[in-house]
């Protein structure tokens, strides 16, 4: 069955997490997606040396061509690549490209059909756009890290690089509805996609609490609501780890409390709506904890279950890494590396039932491919080849398994 981008060709100039998320799940959803790197290769090759974990899970499904894009004859092959490309890909810093003298309004005279899409910590324009960007920038600019940890402590980020990977499905979303509008317009456009965009609407409870109540409420509550405006709504200790539970409608807290077996709580006013609940919220914390303390995790989770109360085990990264449920999903997919063997990567959480995801190949080494896409794609031929490698304008992979 042929894939939803099937005929889709992306050169890929994603680095780190934000791009190459992106162009994975292009490279996902059946685009010829060509990963363009340094002759030493990405930024996270350089500053992890080697390939490491991270760049693995992000570069599946591609081709990867190493190319000098600094010298004359680099920027020509790549200029060529840009004629045959339907989707160009990269989060450089601002004004990288253009140094370049590979810019959007460069690169559209060249192909009209091109969609150039640019991942930015701020953005093209406005007050903060020149500022260095890193998920733990947008973190602290964008409000999250003010939000998350305890009132009586300091600011922490999140665990996760939550900016990085917002910015890069963003881009993806941006992509994709650039190129539905292309088949009515017949031409490409700029998608542009700030990570500190992509935060804000993120803090909608914070920012619900902010407005609504003048701004008293303490940004940053722990593992509680961040509006402080549900109750049951922790995480809470048991003999073995933590457990999450919530409550988001009042049928929940009653189904707690008979679980809890604290029925003669079902009348009491100070419990009775969500509303009375987030007012008293430290008294309900300290309900639920008397029970949770007790018992298992795990027991608790079967109980839960049965009594339909939102709730979940707080997993360790380990756990997460041999989760069943990913593991049935396919979310976690094994590839086979020459020198790592099998190698755990993730799969595409976006499932479309006539364009499954079936086959998942290992990320490149450093110009894996570079013959090959140059060959097919631009028609050159073994001298030509050789002649750019006595250069170093490109790295093959020939030069590769002779290294090795």
């Amino acid at each position: 069955m042929k894939k939803a981008l099937e005929d889709i060709v992306v050169l890929d100039l994603g680095q780190i997490y934000n791009g190459p998320y992106c162009s994975l799940m292009l490279a996902y959803q059946g685009a010829k997606v060509i990963k363009i790197e340094p002759l030493k290769g990405e930024n996270l090759r350089v500053r992890r040396k080697g390939d490491c974990h991270e760049l693995l899970m992000l570069n599946s499904n591609k081709l990867g061509v190493s190319l000098e894009l600094k010298s004359p004859e680099g920027k020509e092959i790549f200029i060529e690549l840009v004629k045959k490309a339907d989707v160009l890909v990269e989060n450089f810093s601002l004004g990288a490209m253009e140094r370049l003298g590979l810019g959007y309004d460069v690169l559209s005279e060249i192909n009209p059909r091109l969609i150039y899409a640019s991942g930015k910590g701020y953005g093209l324009d406005g007050p903060y756009a020149r500022r260095p960007a890193m998920d733990l920038t947008i973190q602290a600019m964008g409000g999250v890290m003010s939000t998350t940890g305890f009132a009586d402590k300091p600011p922490v980020k999140a665990g996760p690089a939550l900016c990085d990977f917002l910015g890069g499905i963003h881009l993806f979303g941006g992509i994709t509805t650039a190129l539905y509008q292309r088949e009515n317009t017949g031409k490409g456009q700029l998608v542009e996609v700030s990570m500190h965009d992509t935060i804000y609407p993120t803090l909608a409870s914070a920012l619900g609490a902010y407005y609504s109540q003048g701004g008293k409420v303490s940004e940053r509550t722990g593992n509680q609501h961040s509006g402080m405006a549900t109750s049951p709504y922790n995480v809470y200790p048991t003999q073995d780890g933590y457990i999450a539970i919530l409550c988001v409608a009042d049928r929940q807290w009653k189904s707690l409390l008979k679980v809890m077996e604290k029925e003669e709580l079902l009348d009491d006013p100070r419990f009775q709506t969500n509303i009375d609940r987030s007012a008293n919220t430290y008294i309900v914390d300290e309900i639920v904890t008397s029970w949770t303390s007790n018992k298992k995790k795990l027991d608790i989770a079967d109980a839960l279950i049965q009594a339909n109360v939102p709730h979940a085990p707080v997993q360790s990264i380990a756990e997460v890494a041999d989760d069943p449920h990913l593991k049935y999903r396919r979310m976690i997919r094994e590839v086979e590396r020459p020198k790592e063997g099998k190698v755990k990567v993730p799969g595409s959480p976006i499932r479309l039932s006539d364009s499954p995801l079936e086959n998942v190949f290992a990320a490149p080494a450093i110009g894996e491919h570079t013959d090959e896409v140059l060959q097919e794609l631009l028609g050159m031929g073994d001298e030509q080849l050789q002649v750019l490698r006595n250069k170093e304008v490109i790295r093959s992979k020939e030069e590769i398994t002779h290294k090795n």
